[in-house]
């Protein structure tokens, strides 16, 4: 039987806490955790749509019930079809971190690859990533490839 399991309501304020670590991993990232107030009823809400384009698996912390030990979340986005990929799906993972007492454990791993199953249930041709110099041996490893595009951003 797998750990990993689909992420649930009641696992919201668990989801943001492993999201701020990562959130703090980052460097130069803002480490408030005032916004997680006005997040929690959102991601509540977003957990309980089961074929929503959202998805967050996580793994049960073994030392520490209660808690969850690794969380990977990512969306289903549409992009107007192309050759090869007619229905314009494409997979986005944004959140992946694993509580710093439950690493080294394959976790981040397990979740990964149930992400990745659920973009294939529905149709994503390709999914995408950012990636920290620390985790680009894994997602290599699952065979993640770099892009040459530069990733271009505006915040409105």
């Amino acid at each position: 039987m797998s750990l990993v399991r689909r992420a649930e309501p009641a696992d919201a304020p668990e989801v943001l806490r492993l999201r701020q670590v990562m959130i703090n991993s980052m460097a130069g990232a803002d480490s408030s955790t005032d916004w997680h107030a006005d997040s929690l009823p959102v991601l509540r809400a977003r957990l309980a749509e089961p074929d929503g384009g959202f998805a967050a698996f996580v793994v049960d912390h073994p030392e520490r019930p209660g808690e969850l030990a690794a969380l990977v979340a990512g969306t289903l986005e549409y992009r107007i079809g192309r050759a090869g990929n007619p229905l314009g799906t494409v997979g986005y993972v944004f959140s992946v971190a694993t509580d710093p007492g439950a690493r080294r454990r394959g976790y981040a791993r397990a979740c990964m690859d149930r992400l990745l199953e659920w973009f294939r249930e529905r149709g994503a041709d390709r999914v995408q990533l950012t990636t920290s110099a620390e985790a680009a041996s894994l997602y290599a490893s699952l065979g993640f490839r770099p892009k040459p595009d530069p990733l271009l951003e505006l915040w409105l």
